[in-house]
């Protein structure tokens, strides 16, 4: 029997890096796939049904909340978006681990409907850095800049939140540092109780 997979949600202000960390965390481990959101947008080019995300009518989803199938959703420019919970719960019953990369305001709530969820702030090493970081994309003005400074000054409230922090200095180190992390949680009893159960009727 394979033990059972786990929700990982990471959170972190814009800029720290996190997509590019979850994009290297899933080519290194098979058995991390993204979250697949559901929403009622649009598909774009190239974007795929189930593979980019859910592409649902708003009808749909909005029976899905009624019928508490999301294990969170919101509403961003007269689109619906949220994480469908049959996803997870199929997957993690596979023995697969799914990464859910969200605010740091709707963990807190996903962790109270999954509690068993493993949450990890990703930080910058210094909120200069993070300031160079959003600066050097050359895509925003300074008032969206200084929003985003505010923004993350708001989120870092949260951190206490989290079991984990990782500083994203170094990429290849900050995935490692989670690579460890999602390791050691693999080993918890908690996600292991098939294999537990198994032995402890043996033993009788």
């Amino acid at each position: 029997m394979s033990q059972l997979g786990m929700l990982i949600i990471v959170s972190a202000p814009s800029g720290t890096g996190k997509n590019a960390v979850i994009r290297e965390l899933t080519k290194k481990d098979s058995n991390i796939f993204y979250s697949v959101s559901a929403t009622t947008r649009n598909p774009r080019n190239k974007e795929e049904n189930g593979v980019n995300y859910f592409f649902l009518s708003r009808e749909k989803f909005e029976n899905m909340i009624i019928n508490k199938q999301l294990i969170e959703w919101d509403e961003y420019v007269n689109n619906y978006y949220g994480t469908p919970k049959k996803f997870i719960e199929d997957m993690t019953k596979k023995g697969n681990d799914v990464i859910l990369e969200i605010t740091v305001e709707g963990a807190v709530n996903v962790k109270e409907i999954w509690p068993e969820a493993v949450m990890i702030f990703l930080l910058p090493p210094s909120m200069e850095e993070l300031r160079n970081r959003i600066t050097n994309r050359n895509t925003e003005c300074i008032e969206s800049i200084n929003k985003r400074m505010i923004s993350a000054e708001s989120e870092l409230k949260y951190v206490n939140d989290y079991e984990y922090v990782v500083i994203n200095d170094d990429l290849a180190y900050a995935v490692n540092q989670i690579e460890e992390i999602i390791h050691a949680e693999r080993l918890k009893t908690i996600r292991n109780k098939n294999i537990v159960n198994k032995l402890v009727r043996r033993k009788k």
